[in-house]
C-alpha cells in the first residue's frame, strides 16, 4: 500500500484528497482457506479503489499453498470427496467437490505443455503399452490410454506422453503415437519393446526404418502359462527359460523343440505362442547380456501402468478422456519423489548403453550431436 500510494502521489503531486490525490481507508476482513486451515486477513483499503494486494490477489479466497496442496492430495490418488473429508478433519476448512476439480485443472495447462514438450533426438529404447480406463461417453467403457517411456541416452527414464485411443489397442493408433512422437523431435529410436501385438512391427518401420521391435519375453511366458495348469507352472517356466536364454537362434529353436517334445502333447498351445512371436523375439537372441537383461521385459513400464491403474480405480469411472488424462498426469507428477528411483535406474543401465552404441554401428553417440 505504502508503495501504491508514494507512486500515486508522484502523479498527482501529493496524497490526500484535498491535492486529489489517494488515501488510507481502512481495511476489511477477508476470510481465505489456506494450508494450515481457514484464516481471517485484514486488507488495506485505498479511497480511490485502485490498489491491488500482490500476496493475496483481489477476490481470492485460496492461497497457492493449498492448490499445491490439493494436487499433490489428488496425484497421490485420493478422490475429490476424499479430498473434501481430509480438508475437512484436518483443517476445518469446508469446501465441495466442484472446488477440487477447479483447482486441478489448473494442471490442465501444464499438461497440454508436458504432451508437446520437443523430445531427444535419439533414445536406445522405448518402451510401450496401454492401461484401459473406464471414461463415460455416452455410456460407460474401457478405454485405453497408451503410454511411451524412453531410456535418455544418459541412462535415465523419460515418460514421452500420454494419449487417450477411441477403442481396443491397434497398431493403427500406435503408429499415429509414434507419428507425433517422431514429430516432437525423435529422428531415430535403436529398440522399441512391446507385448507383442500384431502388425505393430511394420508400424513401427514406418515411422523409424531402422529400429528393432523385440516382443517382451516376459509376456511371452505368462501368455504361455494361461494355457498350463497352475500346478505346472513352475515346471513350464523352468523348461521354457533355456529357450530365451540360448546363445543364438537356432540353439533357441532346439531348446523350443526339447520343450515341445516334453509339454507338446498336453499343451499344444504354448509353442504355437512362442511360433507366432518368433520374428519379434529372435532380435533378443542377438544381443549381448547387459541388454538382455534389461530389454527381456516391459516390467519398466509395468510398474508405471500399476501406479496409473491405482490412480483410475480410485475414480471408478471419468466423464470424459480429458478427465481421465489430468488424473493420469497428476500421478506422472508424483512418481519417485526422493529421486532414488532415478538414481537406481541410471545406475541399472550405465553398462548396457555402452553396449548400444557398439551394437547399433555408433547410432546413439551420433545422435546426440
Amino acid at each position: 500500500m505504502d508503495e501504491h500510494l508514494a507512486a500515486g502521489a508522484g502523479r498527482t503531486g501529493g496524497r490526500g484528497s484535498r491535492s486529489g490525490g489517494n488515501m488510507r481507508n481502512g481495511y476489511r476482513a477477508k476470510k481465505v482457506m489456506t494450508e494450515v486451515g481457514a484464516v481471517t486477513v485484514q486488507v488495506p483499503r485505498d479511497r480511490l479503489g485502485t490498489f491491488r494486494p500482490r500476496l493475496l490477489p483481489a477476490y481470492a479466497r485460496r492461497t497457492g499453498a493449498l492448490d499445491d496442496l490439493v494436487i499433490s492430495l489428488t496425484a497421490k490418488g485420493l478422490t475429490s470427496g476424499e479430498i473434501v473429508s481430509h480438508l475437512a478433519q484436518t483443517y476445518g476448512m469446508t469446501t465441495t467437490k466442484e472446488t477440487i476439480s477447479t483447482i486441478t485443472d489448473k494442471a490442465l495447462d501444464s499438461m497440454a505443455e508436458w504432451r508437446t514438450r520437443p523430445l531427444d533426438a535419439v533414445y536406445p529404447v522405448v518402451f510401450i503399452d496401454a492401461v484401459h480406463v473406464k471414461i463415460r461417453d455416452g455410456h460407460v467403457a474401457n478405454r485405453p490410454i497408451y503410454v511411451a517411456v524412453a531410456v535418455t541416452a544418459d541412462g535415465y527414464r523419460e515418460i514421452l506422453g500420454l494419449w487417450a485411443g477411441d477403442g481396443g489397442e491397434g497398431a493403427k493408433y500406435w503408429q499415429t503415437v509414434l507419428t507425433e512422437i517422431k514429430n516432437r523431435g525423435v529422428r531415430d529410436v535403436l529398440m522399441l519393446v512391446c507385448d507383442g501385438l500384431s502388425a505393430l512391427p511394420d508400424a513401427v518401420n514406418t515411422v523409424w526404418p531402422k529400429t528393432v521391435v523385440q516382443t517382451c519375453v516376459v509376456h511371452l511366458i505368462r501368455a504361455s502359462l494361461r494355457y498350463a495348469s497352475r500346478r505346472d507352472w513352475a515346471e513350464v517356466a523352468r523348461d521354457l527359460k533355456p529357450v530365451y536364454t540360448a546363445v543364438n537362434e537356432e540353439e533357441a529353436r532346439q531348446r523350443l523343440a526339447d520343450f515341445d517334445a516334453a509339454w507338446g502333447k498336453r499343451y499344444p498351445s504354448i509353442t504355437g505362442t512362442w511360433e507366432r512371436a518368433w520374428s519379434e523375439f529372435v532380435p533378443f537372441l542377438g544381443l549381448p547380456d547387459a541388454i538382455r537383461q534389461v530389454v527381456y521385459t516391459t516390467n519398466a513400464i509395468e510398474s508405471l501402468n500399476a501406479r496409473y491403474r491405482r490412480a483410475a480405480q480410485a475414480c471408478g469411472h471419468f466423464p470424459n478422456e480429458q478427465a481421465a488424462l489430468k488424473r493420469l498426469y497428476l500421478a506422472t507428477l508424483a512418481l519417485d519423489p526422493t529421486g532414488r528411483g532415478r538414481q537406481r535406474w541410471n545406475n541399472r543401465w550405465k553398462s548396457a548403453l555402452n553396449e548400444f552404441d557398439v551394437l547399433f554401428d555408433g547410432r546413439l553417440t551420433a545422435g546426440r550431436v
